[in-house]
């Protein structure tokens, strides 16, 4: 069994949160006194900060007991820092990274990892992909979008031509919605991560960027958020409104088959409609573990699609 989405924060970059916390606004606060402490940086998206996400030993323990026998491991979405200054972005990026390179060297057999990358400064993210795949990651995991910000913007460039040329995985993980009507009831999390997976889909889809960059393995998080639900409304616009999409070289429907999609959906009939629509080898095991809203232990095996997503 596998995991391709879930995520660890190795010593070296909880030290540098501590060394750094002023100027990250980074905070921890015990809510509970049988929890652990909540974790928030520049009061954005806090999530309890369990003994898995810091532990390296328990982690792999924990994956061993659910009959895991490797696991993609990727950064966590609040340690982006896309909305901070350029230098500071960079230089967690690169703790993070050669952080879990070095945790994975040490053992090849159950980890793998993907750097986060400073995403505000597209050249400079097209660095760091390079030099981190160079360490030993797969990839990168980068947001689905973030102030305004699509992945397909020309300023991108850089990036899409660092990950097509070393045939990288391109994990596109949402941060929380903003939409103000999402405000309540946990929606930005319950419904807006999906939508968020769901509309930079859609566009790295209609904007033809999984077409100019074929070698880029690009996988979407939480089964592709709402878009394979949906793929018969793109196809019918497609169909009806052919001269908007004059660019593409092809349907939607068969571009779908382009993205890999993770297994954290919690619905069987929901995760087999998937794979008939994509194929078993689009389809890898996920868990977003340790976060609360982790479908643990994974859903299926899914050695083909773990196969066919890390196979250069």
């Amino acid at each position: 069994m596998y995991d391709v989405h879930t995520h660890f924060i190795p010593p070296d970059v909880l030290r540098w949160l501590q060394e750094n916390k002023a100027s990250v606004n980074a905070s921890w606060v015990k809510k509970d006194p049988n929890k652990a402490e909540f974790l928030s940086v520049n009061g954005n998206w806090e999530f309890e900060l369990k003994e898995a996400f810091v532990n390296p030993l328990l982690y792999l323990e924990e994956q061993g007991k659910q009959g895991v026998v490797h696991s993609l491991v990727s950064p966590i979405p609040q340690l982006f820092l896309y909305d901070f200054p350029a230098d500071i972005t960079k230089e967690l990026a690169a703790v993070y990274n050669d952080s879990l390179a070095e945790w994975a060297r040490s053992h090849p057999g159950r980890l793998s990892g993907l750097a986060t990358l400073p995403m505000n400064d597209p050249e400079a993210a097209a660095r760091e992909l390079e030099r981190a795949m160079d360490g030993g990651l797969q990839g990168a995991i980068l947001a689905s979008s973030w102030s305004g910000h699509l992945l397909s913007e020309e300023r991108f460039t850089p990036f899409w031509e660092a990950a097509n040329r070393r045939k990288a995985v391109v994990f596109v993980h949402p941060l929380l919605c903003t939409d103000p009507r999402l405000s309540k009831r946990m929606m930005p999390n319950l419904i807006g991560v999906p939508w968020e997976t769901t509309v930079s889909a859609t566009d790295l889809l209609l904007s033809g960027t999984l077409e100019r960059y074929p070698d880029a393995k690009v996988l979407l998080a939480h089964g592709g958020g709402f878009l394979p639900y949906q793929i018969g409304r793109l196809a019918k616009g497609y169909e009806k409104w052919g001269g908007a999409f004059a660019h593409l070289q092809q349907s939607p429907q068969e571009q779908i088959r382009r993205f890999w999609y993770d297994t954290v959906l919690w619905n069987p009939d929901g995760l087999n409609y998937l794979v008939e629509l994509v194929g078993e080898d689009r389809v890898v095991p996920g868990t977003d573990y340790p976060f609360d809203l982790c479908e643990w232990p994974p859903a299926i095996n899914g050695a083909k699609g773990f196969q066919s997503l890390m196979n250069k």
